[in-house]
């Protein structure tokens, strides 16, 4: 009982010193609406100009890579690339509203935040029609309460820091033609924390075309949950206890929190003595829901996604072995809510086929992307249009479990067949300007 209370009592001193050095940071009052257009300011509110480069002394502005411009009538800004905006802010989550729309040109937004997390898909607005839409955003740093860190790995290191990593809230305006009047933000301290573990399948992707469900994820969900997406490309069960991965999420979880653990592409790799899927695996799948149940949080497990092989009579072919059978076993005997979505994945796969599926992972002919002199051939990872299903196939999950986040969903009535998947090209989501060639970690 001891331990359960100093957790609460250090979770709450955390809380209150992370407000309070976020007033600091932003000035005192804290700012915490950004408008983009010429008005009139109030001490929490902060005229920003498209020469409004970000930088630390600032604590707000763009990031460098597409500035945006004043509309003809100057009543938003607009861009005919992606424009990034991020402000200087203590780890946690906050309540983001943008307000979009023009008075004399029409719009179309989609917004992402940190490394691409999809927060709103293709909101349209009419000339003359503003809108205001409301989500929840988690950011993170490194450390961990008592001087130890989370081990990065490369692709996280730079420059400085990937956007999941860094000292700042960035949010993406991107769509065939964007209109943003202003961003208002606020500390989220009563939202539930929804924690993602796992790996390149799921985590946030930062470059284009590669995409998890992991990041799609947030579009479903509205103001109150805050996904944060702590996977890594690569991580097994072991190496993210190792990296001290764990520990960063067991340190931030408060009572009411959830974990979603998805491991195993990268877990039927490992070989030694006592490897295995109902040894070693099952065992650190026990360990992980020990140690959150210790935190108040809940654990959901997920069972890994099929990869895209085929048999010769066009059927999804297992390549995980036993390991989805290893996480339902565990589930139904520690009781913990399970999402399939090996089984989802299969069933979805199979309706798509060996040609369908080309459009769902990351199969493209050289120099779709820019610097992409040879052809992307994957059959691990996913491609946004894949990613999307793979999350509604989650959101699907969340709801048969009867898990209580379902009351946050966008939609309702919420409901996903993956035998009936969105016609392929009915998706649409913007890239982002970041792309790379170089296949994620794990497979």
């Amino acid at each position: 009982m001891r331990k359960r209370c100093t957790y609460i009592w250090v979770t709450a001193l955390t809380a209150i010193i992370g407000l309070t050095v976020g007033a600091a940071a932003l000035g005192s009052p804290a700012i915490s609406t950004f408008q983009f257009v010429p008005g009139d300011v109030s001490a929490q509110t902060a005229n920003v100009t498209p020469q409004d480069i970000y930088s630390d002394q600032l604590g707000f502005g763009f990031e460098p890579g597409s500035i945006p411009r004043l509309m003809a009538d100057r009543k938003a800004i607009t861009a005919s690339k992606p424009f990034c905006f991020s402000v200087k802010l203590p780890e946690g989550n906050y309540d983001v509203t943008v307000t979009l729309g023009d008075q004399s040109e029409g719009s179309q937004n989609t917004v992402k935040a940190e490394d691409r997390r999809l927060m709103l898909k293709n909101v349209v607005t009419d000339p003359g029609q503003v809108v205001q839409r409301t989500f929840t955003v988690n950011i993170r740093r490194p450390t961990i309460y008592g001087g130890t860190k989370v081990h990065l790995k490369q692709r996280e290191l730079g420059p400085p820091l990937e956007r999941d990593w860094d000292d700042r809230l960035t949010i993406e305006f991107n769509g065939s033609k964007p209109a943003v009047q202003s961003v208002r933000i606020v500390r989220a301290v009563h939202a539930t924390t929804v924690y993602l573990l796992g790996d390149s399948t799921v985590t946030d992707q930062p470059d284009e075309p590669w995409c998890s469900w992991g990041q799609m994820l947030p579009r479903f969900f509205g103001k109150g949950i805050a996904i944060a997406n702590n996977a890594n490309s690569g991580e097994t069960l072991r190496s993210f206890m190792a990296s001290n991965r764990l520990a960063k999420v067991l340190s931030t979880m408060k009572p009411g929190d959830y974990a979603f653990i998805q491991f195993g592409h990268n877990d039927q790799k490992e070989r030694g003595p006592g490897i295995g899927p109902f040894t070693s695996y099952k065992h650190d799948l026990e360990y992980f829901i020990s140690q959150i149940r210790n935190r108040g949080g809940i654990p959901v497990l997920v069972t890994s996604m099929n990869r895209r092989r085929f048999n010769r009579d066009g059927k999804i072919v297992n390549t995980l072995g036993d390991y989805p059978a290893a996480v339902r076993q565990t589930a139904a005997q520690q009781q913990v809510p399970l999402i399939d979505l090996h089984a989802m994945s299969r069933v979805l796969f199979n309706v798509l086929g060996p040609e369908g599926t080309l459009h769902a992972f990351v199969h493209y002919p050289a120099n779709t992307f820019p610097d992409q002199p040879k052809p992307l051939n994957d059959n691990s990872h996913f491609n946004g249009y894949g990613a999307y299903e793979l999350a509604k196939c989650v959101v699907q999950g969340i709801i048969s479990a009867q898990l209580p986040i379902s009351k946050y969903l966008k939609e309702k009535p919420f409901h996903f067949d993956p035998a009936h998947p969105d016609p392929i090209g009915s998706y649409h989501i913007p890239a982002s300007l970041a792309s790379s060639e170089t296949k994620p970690a794990g497979s």
